[in-house]
Order: structure tokens, then sequence, then C-alpha cells
């Protein structure tokens, strides 16, 4: 997961919003959107590794990752990062105390951004120095730097989620569209993260395509009280791929 933007508004009637964009190879074999053995998790699979990069519970959790671009290999003995997401949606401890369960072990994954809401908080936890971060309520975003690092993009995303709640223009097809801006940055804007800079420039919009890398996945999640609508268009080198929208229902308390 490459890029995420949110609305997070306790005690309303969609109490959370969020719209993001996977990049990654289009090799790597992935699971599309789907309720997991179980009954209790509606998500994604990464098939190579076994984790996720989003999903949503039936215990009213959600959970998203990112990882952190440095322009270094990453550590090919490294635990999955996917699996926190995963790991955190099937467990029933607080979002800030399974944060700082994870903080002291996150430098055995390579650099990611793990955001959070088991229902009461969001939180997000920069896994390449250990740090908490508290989200206010209100709009959030989070790509592959640093919580609200501004990048081009995310700066571009956010506003554009903003623009559309604020028309209430929140129809999933909306929100989508808003993902598939291929945009590039201006070059004197472009972030400094050590890979090349024609490289840099294809990274910098919200919807990423190369030859062998890019969005695979556009994601639209809302949360009302008792439930969960989770929309995902995939898509591949071929171009888009099929859109499919799931509804959990939380479990009684």
């Amino acid at each position: 997961m490459c890029i995420l933007a949110w609305h997070w508004q306790p005690g309303a009637a969609t109490e959370l919003l969020l719209v993001a964009n996977r990049d990654e190879f289009y090799a790597r074999p992935t699971e599309s959107l789907r309720l997991w053995p179980g009954g209790q998790v509606l998500a994604g699979r990464d098939l190579q590794a076994g984790g996720t990069w989003m999903g949503v519970s039936r215990t009213r959790r959600f959970a998203a990752l990112t990882n952190y671009r440095s322009g270094q290999a990453p550590a090919p003995e490294a635990a999955s990062r996917g699996t926190l997401v995963s790991e955190f949606l099937h467990t029933d401890i607080a979002a800030r105390d399974y944060l700082a369960q994870l903080a002291p072990r996150s430098h055995l994954y390579n650099p990611f951004n793990l955001l959070v809401w088991d229902g009461w908080q969001l939180l997000g936890l920069e896994g390449r120095h250990g740090r908490i971060v508290q989200m206010a309520p209100g709009w959030g975003a989070v790509s592959n730097a640093d919580f609200h690092t501004p990048w081009p993009k995310l700066l571009r995303l956010q506003s554009s989620l903003q623009g559309a709640v604020q028309a209430t223009r929140c129809e999933d097809a909306d929100l989508l569209q808003l993902l598939a801006d291929s945009t590039p940055a201006p070059e004197a804007d472009l972030p400094d993260t050590g890979i090349a800079p024609a490289m840099e420039r294809a990274l910098s919009s919200i919807f990423i395509r190369t030859p062998a890398y890019g969005t695979r996945a556009s994601s639209v999640v809302k949360v009302s009280g008792h439930s969960a609508r989770f929309t995902e268009q995939t898509h591949g080198a071929q171009g888009p791929g099929a859109c499919s929208t799931a509804s959990l229902v939380f479990a009684s308390t």
C-alpha cells in the first residue's frame, strides 16, 4: 500500500472514510478482496508472504500499511510487514497497546507505516524508529514517508478527498476517480528518496503505471456504526480488472 487519505469523524454517520492505492510489482501474486476463512476479516491477500495491505474485521477494527521508501533495497531476511495488518485484525487488544508491543520489534521488519483503528482511537506507527502517532479527528494521509509528510501526491489526494466530501460527491465511483489521478509532481517538487530521478517522477503520481510496477488496487472503505463497506478496483499491467464491493456487519458487543 503506497498512499492513504482519510476523514475520521468519531460519532458521525460515516465514522471513517478512507481511500487508498496499493502499489506493487505486477508479478507479485495477489488474491483480491474477499472474506477470509473464519468469516472475521475482509481483505485482499498477498499470496507470496500471506499477509495483507489493508483490511477490516468483524470486531470493528481497521488496519492498513505502507512501506517507507529510502532508496535502499529491502532486507530479504526481514519478517513480512503484511502480517502486521492481519495480526492486528485478529487480536482484541487496544490499538495503542498493540502498537506499544510492536514498537520494540519494529526493527525486525523493513521500514513501514502502520495505521490502525480499534473503534475508538486512530493511531499510526512509524516502524523505522518505533514512533506511535496519535491521529486527531479530521483529515489525514500517509504515503511512503513518515505520517503527514507533505509529498505533492499526498497533498493532492487529501485535498481532492476534502473537496469530494464537502461537495457530497462520495459515491464509490467518485472516490475511485480520485485515486485514478496519474498527474506527476512538478520537477521542482519531487521528493528525494534516493532513487533515480525518472523513477522518482514516475512514483510521484497518485496512480502509478510503469512496465513492471504500478497501482494494483484502488480501495474505498466506509465505516458506519454497525458495518463497513469495502470497494476494491483491481489493476494489472494490461489495465483495469474487476471491481468488487463487500460489506461486513460488526459483531454485537
